[in-house]
């Protein structure tokens, strides 16, 4: 696992590790992350462990990755843990936050109706999937709220060199978990992490239609907003918490989290 005790001593000058807090500094920390990682109840398994190691209860605001990011810049979180890497790397180099950790990854799938009218079963590529669901004018609902999910799927549809438009293309502006609601009722294509859709009890008519391509890839990254910016950060716990996530105890406890005999996030800290 990466040797984070060096990064923190590295990162933020001045600040001990989680280790050597007093209890009175163990209150609680504000972690600003997907509705992936909320919905699919990953953090309902992991963070109660955290707080029974350390005392430090952390308090989840879950937001697409765009608004994550938003509320880390504006300083009312501690900590982003977020999946659109490009915006994640962004958020460091603008000095909002301290360094970018990888801590874990899954995939995107593209789910639809079991009856596929647009044929992706057939397709060799995501981007070949996403041209033949705009080829048919099938229905498919989109986040369109600047989630990773969100960027991911722009990414798949400038890749098949189309700009969705039209009564097909629902945005919702809403969750991982209400936009496939939303595709369940139309029924619509939707691109999901496979964490939020193996957790996601109410698929009615959907099935998962396309997935493997690597361009699918998902990975997950956390990030201590910089205390230099807002002094008010909590890093100290904070960096317990970073810590803690990419140790080989936040590692297992990732790895550990299934549901119906499926793991849904692959720990890769370095």
């Amino acid at each position: 696992m990466r040797n984070t005790r060096n990064f923190m001593i590295a990162a933020v000058s001045g600040l001990t590790l989680w280790a050597a807090l007093p209890a009175t500094a163990q209150e609680f920390i504000t972690v600003a992350s997907t509705t992936s990682t909320e919905n699919s109840g990953l953090f309902g398994h992991i963070l109660p462990l955290f707080q029974a190691e350390t005392g430090i209860e952390v308090r989840v605001v879950s937001q697409g990755t765009g608004q994550a990011l938003e509320t880390g810049r504006r300083g009312d979180a501690d900590v982003v843990f977020v999946h659109a890497r490009a915006q994640e790397e962004a958020f460091v180099a603008e000095g909002y936050g301290v360094q970018r950790l990888d801590v874990m990854y899954n995939d995107f799938v593209i789910v639809g109706p079991s009856d596929d009218p647009a044929g992706l079963r057939n397709a060799a590529t995501a981007p070949e999937a996403m041209a033949a669901i705009a080829g048919a004018g099938a229905s498919f609902a989109s986040r369109g709220d600047d989630s990773g999910t969100h960027v991911a799927e722009q990414t798949l549809w400038a890749l098949a060199e189309i700009d969705p438009a039209g009564t097909w293309y629902l945005s919702t502006g809403s969750s991982m978990g209400a936009t496939l609601n939303t595709a369940a009722q139309v029924p619509a294509y939707a691109l999901t992490d496979r964490g939020t859709w193996l957790s996601f009890a109410n698929r009615g008519p959907l099935e998962i239609v396309f997935e493997g391509d690597p361009v699918l890839f998902n990975p997950y990254g956390i990030i201590l907003v910089n205390p230099d910016r807002h002094p008010h950060v909590k890093a100290e716990q904070a960096l317990a918490f970073i810590e803690w996530i990419t140790s080989d105890t936040g590692q297992e406890a990732i790895a550990s989290f299934v549901v119906g005999g499926e793991q849904l996030f692959f720990p890769n800290a370095q």
